[in-house]
């Protein structure tokens, strides 16, 4: 296998068709060759959210074209490629499938090894590809359905050291937008709003503040922010933004004090970690960079956070946890199976097949 190592990622989890060409070299560091990404925005834009079923289709139509262009883009033909990587999970079923069986027949005609990568570990380890983060880390990944903090001590080494009880910061933040009217997305929607807002006017809880786990709720704030809404309708532009300062002031502060727990925990267990990193799309919002910056600083770390396009979900991670596991040699069979669920903390322990047996 030649060095560097070349892998195509694709990724096809939610509501972004994308895929990359991505080079890791002897020494571990990466290089992105190609990284296209289309945007389904548009077309779930009127029902406030990701409809399945149109998700999977507009996979399906596009995603040939993605690769295409990603080779492309890259000035690689197939033929150059060590490896397919695609997003095995977690994620909207329907779509992982469309990714993943189309990595499977790249797989199965190029003869090129197969690697399954779970989407939240492509997340967890984008700081080695634009920072080369050194092991062990703590990890802040946040997104649309996912909100924790890990120990990252090595590709497949994950240890949960806080999880949310209930909603995802960035699920929270979609569903205050539709709440207040903004439309989707909605994390963008009400960082917009909360610029221009007064965050005292509304008194908002700060769920499991000051306990000494690490563990996030959010169901309560949405709930006292809706009841708040309801006081004041029917509702103006100033009440709008408002309510979004309250809001983004309460999880801001939520996760100034959950990332103190987490740091704290991963001191006790792991000793100092190389970096804070975030991870997800939520580490896009300003506010929230501006917050877990200064608790880096507090806690004798550094803040690492990807740019903004690599936050959000894309190829170029996917083919990044490829060629890092590809190194490893930590490959998959044809067999292997789309996940709509699949806790990071699961991808320990996964055995090694040799390129030979993945096609027997």
């Amino acid at each position: 296998m030649s060095i560097p190592l070349t892998v195509l990622g694709i990724e096809t989890t939610c509501d972004e068709t994308a895929a990359s060409l991505v080079e890791r070299r002897a020494e571990g560091r990466g290089k992105i060759l190609s990284n296209v990404v289309l945007s389904q925005t548009n077309e779930h834009a009127a029902f406030g959210g990701v409809v399945p079923e149109i998700a999977a289709r507009a996979h399906v139509e596009v995603l040939d074209q993605i690769i295409a262009r990603a080779l492309a883009d890259a000035g690689r033909r197939m033929s150059d490629i060590d490896a397919v990587a695609a997003a095995a999970g977690p994620g909207l079923i329907g779509g992982v499938l469309v990714g993943l069986t189309t990595a499977k027949a790249i797989s199965l005609v190029t003869r090129k090894p197969l690697i399954a990568v779970n989407h939240l570990e492509a997340h967890a380890l984008t700081a080695r590809l634009t920072d080369g983060v050194p092991f062990p880390y703590c990890l802040f990944l946040a997104s649309g359905g996912h909100t924790q903090i890990l120990a990252v001590r090595g590709v497949g080494d994950y240890v949960l050291l806080g999880n949310t009880l209930d909603d995802a910061i960035g699920e929270a933040f979609d569903k205050t937008a539709k709440l207040l009217g903004l439309g989707y997305p909605g994390g963008p929607a009400v960082e917009r709003e909360a610029a221009r807002g007064n965050a005292k006017r509304f008194e908002l809880p700060r769920p499991m503040y000051g306990r000494a786990e690490a563990d996030f709720s959010l169901s309560g704030l949405k709930t006292a922010l809706r009841l708040e809404a309801e006081k004041v309708a029917p509702l103006n532009d100033q009440d709008v933004a408002d309510l979004c300062a309250a809001f983004q002031g309460a999880v801001v502060d939520v996760i100034k004090d959950r990332i103190r727990s987490g740091l704290r925990l991963f001191r006790e267990q792991f000793g100092s970690p190389t970096a804070l990193v975030a991870a997800g799309g939520v580490a896009a919002n300003l506010e929230i960079r501006k917050t877990l910056h200064r608790r880096a600083l507090e806690g004798g770390t550094v803040l690492v956070v990807p740019p903004v396009n690599l936050c959000t979900d894309n190829g170029a991670m996917i083919a990044w946890a490829g060629a890092e596991r590809l190194a490893l040699g930590l490959l998959d069979d044809l067999e292997f199976a789309a996940r709509p669920r699949w806790p990071l903390e699961e991808v320990v322990g996964r055995k090694k097949v040799s390129s030979e047996s993945a096609f027997a």
